[in-house]
């Protein structure tokens, strides 16, 4: 085993003393900071699994498209089951904070310009988060470019409402929002309350006619309608197309003849191939259900159904949403958060409202991000990726080059497109929504799947590209 440097055991003893006394002098303040808290030592931990377990999707599917390599995306998959093993328990008891989103086409149409974003940038929303963690320049880079690409697009409008349809108008102003959402002036706007809110939001467990909120909804009609048998299709179509051919080529060498106990042996070791993922996956599963548990109970304890109330009585009512909320899943979201970063940065440096949207306006807010619950969340995960990277001897300041800087930029800038669209990202649009029911989850994911193989397979055409134009310059100068 390989010995860590002091250095690094001080660094991270440095990282968790600060998030204790962040803890500390908060609740001193008032107790009502445990809210906040909640978020930070949840954040702290998932920041911790996703690096232990190389937990990052884009990586997952340009293995599996570029080389061949499945272990990553089996791994997913199997801590998307053991997550919805947690979410069935948490559903069943009727505490859940999860909220399904609406299922439709765009949630494809999302996923595809997610899954091609994060191919482009070489790490997904919260792959980027725990890579900054590790130091990593370019994966901060990703963050910034998905966080502006967010702020920026939500309050888009001009020459953008020429494409939306008329029946998108109309029924956009037919839905009741406040003057101070300005909803016919904003491309996304319109799409959000003209189309995205009237499609459907049903959990399998209501698809078939049960309540989520009991033991046959969560554990039938979720879990194992919802998500294990999609989740084993998907396992059996990555066995057949990429290791099915290894196990009949080695069958066939060492006996003449391949039979079904080979293929079963096969699938069984490519499921099994995964294990650091599939062990931080499974820690992910059961943090993310605690989570629901204890945002639940703190709700209970103070009186209030969002954190905005709590930030109203501590007089930080600053950013306060239309109807006086802030983002406050109550459980592990990613990209939300970030784009309130800088919508407020926005609205403070250049006097523009940014609060006449939907997205921050209606829904979000841009509260300070130092009173921000989610916020607290994110930065915590930074920093449980980099305590768990210092432990390994893993941390190690990366400074990105220009082309990689380029890449991380542009694939922001699809993946916070994808984002908007979807209503969240690989963790909000997908690992959250598949483990806990809910089919638009399924159909982000197929958009993502479909996305990652076109950015794969532009990056093969890319570099053949460039590697055929340098040497055609290297002959042109010999």
């Amino acid at each position: 085993m390989q010995e860590i440097p002091r250095k690094n055991k001080v660094w991270a003893l440095i990282i968790v003393g600060f998030f204790v006394l962040v803890s500390l002098v908060s609740y001193g303040f008032h107790e009502y900071y445990v809210y906040l808290q909640a978020y930070l030592w949840f954040g702290f931990i998932y920041g911790m699994c996703l690096q232990y377990g190389r937990f990052c999707f884009a990586s997952a599917f340009r293995d599996l498209f570029a080389v061949g390599v499945p272990r990553m995306v089996v791994g997913i998959v199997i801590a998307t089951m053991l997550f919805a093993f947690t979410s069935a328990f948490v559903n069943a008891t009727g505490w859940s904070t999860f909220h399904p989103a609406p299922t439709s086409i765009h949630a494809v149409i999302a996923g595809l310009f997610f899954g091609i974003g994060m191919v482009f940038a070489g790490g997904c929303a919260s792959g980027s988060l725990y890579k900054t963690g590790e130091g990593n320049g370019v994966a901060l880079m990703v963050i910034l470019s998905i966080s502006v690409t967010q702020a920026i697009f939500v309050d888009i409008g001009g020459w953008f409402n020429k494409l939306v349809p008329e029946s998108w108008r109309l029924s956009a102003a037919q839905k009741g929002l406040p003057p101070s959402i300005n909803v016919t002036d904003g491309w996304v706007d319109q799409y959000l309350a003209g189309y995205v809110w009237n499609q459907p939001t049903l959990r399998f467990a209501e698809m078939l006619g049960m309540k989520t909120d009991s033991i046959a909804g969560a554990f039938l009609g979720n879990f194992f309608v919802g998500v294990v048998l999609p989740a084993t299709v998907l396992l059996i179509w990555v066995y057949s197309v990429w290791v099915r051919k290894n196990v009949v080529k080695r069958a066939m060498e060492s006996k003449g003849t391949v039979t079904f106990s080979d293929h079963l042996n096969g699938f069984w070791g490519m499921v099994t191939s995964s294990k650091r993922t599939a062990i931080a996956g499974l820690f992910l599963g059961i943090a993310c259900g605690l989570q629901m548990f204890v945002i639940e109970g703190l709700r209970m304890k103070f009186g209030v159904k969002n954190a905005g109330t709590l930030l109203a009585r501590l007089g930080f009512d600053y950013g306060l949403s239309a109807k006086g909320t802030v983002f406050d899943p109550g459980y592990w979201y990613v990209t939300t958060q970030e784009a309130q970063w800088v919508g407020w940065t926005l609205h403070k440096l250049t006097g523009i409202n940014f609060m006449d949207n939907i997205f921050f306006g209606w829904v979000n807010g841009i509260p300070n991000p130092a009173f921000n619950p989610a916020d607290w969340m994110s930065v915590a995960l930074i920093g449980g990726s980099a305590v768990m990277a210092l432990l390994q001897n893993e941390f190690k300041f990366k400074k990105p080059t220009r082309e990689l800087a380029t890449w991380a930029i542009i694939g922001g800038f699809f993946m916070g497109i994808g984002s908007r669209l979807g209503l969240g990202c690989n963790v909000g649009g997908f690992f959250v929504r598949a483990a806990n029911g809910d089919p638009s989850g399924w159909l982000f994911g197929i958009g993502m799947i479909g996305g990652a193989f076109v950015g794969v397979k532009f990056f093969n055409w890319w570099t053949e590209r460039k590697m055929a134009k340098e040497m055609a310059e290297l002959e042109f100068e010999l």
